[in-house]
């Protein structure tokens, strides 16, 4: 799939030396095709690093994909320089005007308190309510879903007794469903939570589908019956080495951190981890992209309702 993206965007360069297409903006437009609108609510601290995962996930079909990146207003990150926020990031003021084929929300460390002690919970849930009638299909990630299975459903979190961290084995419980499409009876996904959504709170709800999940993780994807809404607790767009990150990073400031779980080689953090989700991510997205995106949304976007 050529991803459109600002020839500026540092995920350029690394996504180019990975021989993924990437479009200019002016080769773009020569092409007599409709590109999909896709925006991407990055609510990670490590913002350029999201931005790479997620374009090196959409970019394995002929689909042309216009990406459009969000922050929100009501909270300044202090992660990346105020300049690249600038330079390639709209706030919902400046989109809410606009209408698009999908949007992806991205997990955020605040999943320890409560919604709506977040900064930007009330931001937050102006940009949900606003997708209802201006996105045609969102995809969402981690305590991005929790925190819409919240709002939508009125679905809580629970805090879990010690984090869910490592790869952990899911099982599909509807191969047919095309967000599975050519799935493995048993794929692995990366989590690294400290909450978790329950099965009988989902369960309890008529208007959702649970489609995978693990005996020890819990629920992996959940999808509303209308398949305009997809819930994902793990990270399956997480590079090999993210986790390993994270159990650094928690290392050094001393906080209680246990390896992560079917990560290591031998459980051992001097071995260099094996990526065994890469496939299983790339085809979730291209499915979502390709079933509930492309062939469903209005070919003209101002009819989406």
């Amino acid at each position: 799939m050529p991803i459109k993206i600002d020839d500026r965007l540092p995920a350029k360069e690394r996504l180019e030396r990975e021989n993924i297409f990437v479009m200019s903006q002016e080769r773009a437009q020569s092409q007599d095709i409709r590109p999909l609108k896709i925006l991407i609510l990055n609510l990670m601290p490590t913002k350029i690093e999201t931005e790479t995962q997620l374009l090196r996930l959409m970019s394995n079909t002929p689909l042309q994909v216009d990406v459009e990146l969000l922050q929100t207003a009501t909270h300044k990150s202090k992660n990346v320089n105020e300049e690249h926020m600038l330079t390639f990031y709209h706030t919902f003021d400046e989109i809410k005007h606009k209408k698009y084929d999908g949007m992806i929300v991205t997990g955020a460390p605040v999943e320890k308190m409560e919604f709506e002690e977040v900064d930007y919970w009330d931001e937050l849930c102006q940009i949900f309510e606003w997708s209802k009638k201006n996105v045609y299909s969102t995809f969402h990630i981690c305590w991005g879903a929790q925190a819409a299975l919240y709002y939508h459903y009125g679905i809580p979190k629970h805090l879990l007794k010690e984090k869910m961290f490592g790869v952990f084995q899911q099982k599909p419980l509807d191969l047919y469903h095309p967000l599975l499409r050519g799935f493995d009876d048993r794929f692995n996904v990366p989590q690294s939570r400290h909450t978790e959504v329950r099965f009988e709170d989902v369960a309890l709800c008529k208007d959702l589908q649970i489609l995978s999940y693990s005996e020890i993780s819990g629920i992996h994807l959940i999808s509303d019956l209308a398949c305009r809404k997809f819930f994902a607790t793990g990270h399956s767009e997480y590079d090999a080495d993210t986790l390993a990150k994270e159990y650094f990073r928690d290392k050094e400031k001393g906080l209680p951190i246990q390896i992560p779980q079917n990560y290591f080689p031998d459980d051992d953090p001097t071995k260099q981890p094996i990526m065994t989700w890469r496939n299983v991510g790339t085809l979730m997205f291209t499915n979502w992209l390709n079933y509930f995106v492309y062939q469903r949304t209005p070919y003209d976007i101002n009819d989406i309702e």
